[in-house]
């Protein structure tokens, strides 16, 4: 009996034991989705678990302790953390990007795990490990710049503790950057600038200042979106250059509307840059140019009146209020009337006024506003007050209007002779290289051409110039097929330098797609001897060096 007994006793035990055992053990189960599909390749690793990789089911099945409170999902480089602590049952599907495909965000920002909006404080007091641990990390890794290692501790702070800093926000803007630049092909780098922008929302979202993350969103969205993409070869061309422009330009007019008298000075300035593309691009009527002018200047005046940044009201006086006024002045959609009227109204008071009358010629000048007589009367008074180089160098403009150019050439030279001031020399011999290729004198219109990139090596209009000059040229060009083809490898060259600007890129891109056509064909360069990327020398007058494309 007591045997019988005994043997009862070890069983119960073991049942008890299995039952104990059964219950510290969970089997957690699920699928991971990238995109709202399954997603193969993902590391899943219970805490005080076990670990596998998903296949192309996306599905997971991993052992854990009954008190693991979070289960890591690893893709790559990129880390993420699902929170299960107080959750019932054990089949969690997870969302690494996007949205599981009944439609609930992984998070706020479609990245999984729960999230948590304590500040970087209170979280700590709380004793939050994975914040602590994950920070630290992050911190250290970021330090060093080590960027690639801080990311995906980075990621766990930014999906599941948005509101621990803004520096989640700032210093992340900052790895994306780097990240950006360093990207190998288009697709990443695009895919990243996307991520890039997203950082901004989501900053905004728990930071809120608005206005002022809109003007840093959009200011970085043209600088790496156009410039930078631009500079890799990258240019976004058509419809696509068109969408650039104008989610640059919503969130900048956005911030300018929000912000005012604390709008950044470089929003400004990029405002009316995307103004005038889109305006080139037949996307804003010419009305808006002009609205947008007088937004652009009464804000600028606001800045300088508030005087809260000495700093920032010099930049504005310096050049936000002269850069966007060139802008303008150069868009063609400065109508001549509006802008005679301005100044019509003030000429008699002013007629004394050297300054003022400078300002006023050089503002109907860029607007090319040369035949009105308001700028004849303009242009005889200041050369009587002040006969200086600018004061020829406006009669110059008055002449060639009146189809005396001859005598214009003779004020040209005069201005030319005579400006001391390198910057507006640099435009004394772009308006008369512009004189003499209007004649058809190529080479030498080239050679005032350089003299303004010497002065000004990213002048965007010189190197326009040259483009055209070579153009042209290649109708009266010596030389058969490949040869006298070759030339508008070369021209395409200058206007990609000129592309590179925001002046001139809606103008450089449109030669670029209308003169691509007259490139030699493959067939063309395969009897010359002639392989893609090759250097080739276009010979005669000139004797420049280009690369081999079809």
């Amino acid at each position: 009996m007591k045997a019988l007994l005994r043997i009862t006793l070890f069983y119960a035990l073991l049942v008890i034991t299995g039952i104990t055992v059964a219950q510290a053990q969970r089997v957690l189960k699920g699928t991971v989705y990238m995109d709202g599909k399954p997603a193969a390749g993902i590391t899943v690793e219970a805490q005080r678990g076990g670990m596998m990789m998903t296949s192309f089911d996306g599905k997971y099945e991993v052992e854990a302790d009954a008190k693991t409170k979070r289960i890591t999902f690893t893709f790559i480089d990129d880390k993420k953390t699902l929170d299960i602590e107080g959750k019932t049952g054990d089949v969690f599907d997870f969302a690494f990007t996007g949205e599981l495909p009944s439609g609930e965000a992984g998070d706020d920002n479609g990245a999984g795990g729960e999230v948590n909006l304590g500040t970087a404080d209170d979280l700590i007091k709380a004793g939050d490990e994975t914040f602590r641990t994950e920070y630290s990390l992050y911190l250290e890794f970021y330090k060093q710049k080590d960027y690639k290692s801080a990311k995906p501790h980075w990621q766990v702070l930014y999906n599941q503790y948005p509101k621990s800093t803004e520096n989640i926000y700032i210093q992340g803007a900052k790895m994306w950057e780097d990240f950006i630049e360093k990207a190998t092909t288009k697709e990443d780098r695009l895919k990243l600038i996307n991520e890039y922008m997203k950082i901004y929302d989501k900053r905004t979202k728990y930071f809120g200042e608005k206005g002022y993350v809109l003007g840093r969103k959009g200011a970085a969205w043209l600088t790496y979106r156009y410039k930078l993409c631009t500079d890799k070869g990258e240019a976004p061309e058509g419809d696509e250059l068109i969408q650039v422009y104008k989610s640059g330009y919503e969130w900048l007019n956005e911030s300018i509307k929000l912000q005012g008298a604390e709008t950044e000075p470089t929003v400004l300035v990029l405002f009316m840059q995307t103004t005038v593309a889109l305006f080139k691009l037949g996307e804003l009527p010419k009305e808006q140019v002009v609205l947008n002018y007088e937004t652009t200047t009464k804000v600028a005046n606001e800045i300088i009146t508030a005087n809260k940044d000495e700093q920032n009201v010099k930049l504005v006086q310096e050049t936000v209020l002269p850069f966007s006024e060139e802008i303008f002045g150069k868009s063609g959609a400065a109508d001549c009337e509006v802008l005679e009227k301005i100044y019509l109204a003030d000429f008699d008071a002013n007629k004394d006024d050297i300054n003022y009358i400078k300002t006023m010629l050089r503002r109907l000048g860029k607007a090319n506003c040369t035949e009105s007589e308001l700028f004849a009367q303009a242009t005889e008074r200041l050369y009587e007050l002040d006969p200086s180089a600018e004061a020829a160098f406006n009669m110059a403009r008055r002449l060639i209007k009146k189809g005396d150019i001859a005598k214009a050439k003779e004020y040209y030279k005069m201005a030319m002779e005579q400006e001391t001031d390198k910057e507006l020399l640099a435009s004394y011999y772009l308006q008369y290289g512009q004189v003499l290729y209007s004649e058809s004198a190529y080479s030498e219109a080239r050679s005032y051409a350089r003299k303004v990139l010497e002065i000004q090596s990213d002048n965007c209009d010189a190197n326009m110039l040259i483009g055209n000059i070579y153009v042209a040229a290649s109708r009266s060009f010596e030389g058969k097929g490949v040869e006298k083809a070759a030339i508008f490898w070369v021209a395409c060259d200058y206007y990609e330098k000129a592309r590179r600007s925001e002046d001139c890129s809606i103008d450089a891109a449109q030669k670029i797609a209308e003169y691509k056509k007259y490139f030699p064909n493959k067939e063309e360069a395969f009897m010359e001897g002639l392989q893609a990327g090759a250097t080739y020398k276009v010979g005669g007058w000139i004797n420049e060096n280009t690369r081999v494309r079809f």
